[in-house]
């Protein structure tokens, strides 16, 4: 479990990053903006980068801050983060979610989770079907993996 001071300088650095106004983050990278498909007509999660940066005195590892929009309803397909460790803070919302052996749990704002390097992500869903979710996330990944790739067959 991370403590309240780790969470605290996470939600530091995601505040900074918006202040920075994406700094730093190739304004073609906005292309991983793209909506995820699902099997039905719910709507989907969208998420955006804030801020890229490789991390100097880990070779080879980028840190990632994004948001992830969950608009009503909206069910994100089963997915994986590659060998990404995931850090994610609920800003606004509620959100269901389950990742594989563990069982679903419902975190509200200001909740937050880790995912595990591997981790298959099975559930990732706003609650409400009236408000929407959104989520800080932080990944620490490989330079040049892709931040999420999806497994709608799960």
């Amino acid at each position: 479990m991370i403590g309240p001071r780790i969470a605290g300088g996470l939600l530091a650095v995601a505040t900074l990053a918006t202040a920075t106004a994406c700094a730093g983050l190739d304004p073609s990278a906005r292309a991983e903006e793209a909506p995820v498909a699902a099997a039905s007509a719910r709507p989907t999660d969208r998420l955006e980068p804030l801020l890229q940066q490789a991390l100097p005195q880990v070779k080879g590892k980028t840190f990632t801050a994004a948001i992830v929009d969950l608009p009503p309803d909206a069910r994100a397909a089963p997915h994986r983060h590659g060998q990404a460790f995931v850090y994610a803070y609920v800003l606004e919302g509620t959100v269901r979610s389950q990742l594989d052996g563990k069982p679903v749990t419902t975190y509200h704002q200001g909740q937050n989770w880790v995912e595990q390097p591997g981790a298959h992500h099975l559930l990732t869903e706003n609650t409400s079907q009236t408000t929407a979710a959104r989520l800080l996330v932080v990944f620490v990944s490989h330079t040049g993996d892709s931040l999420k790739s999806d497994d709608p067959g799960s």
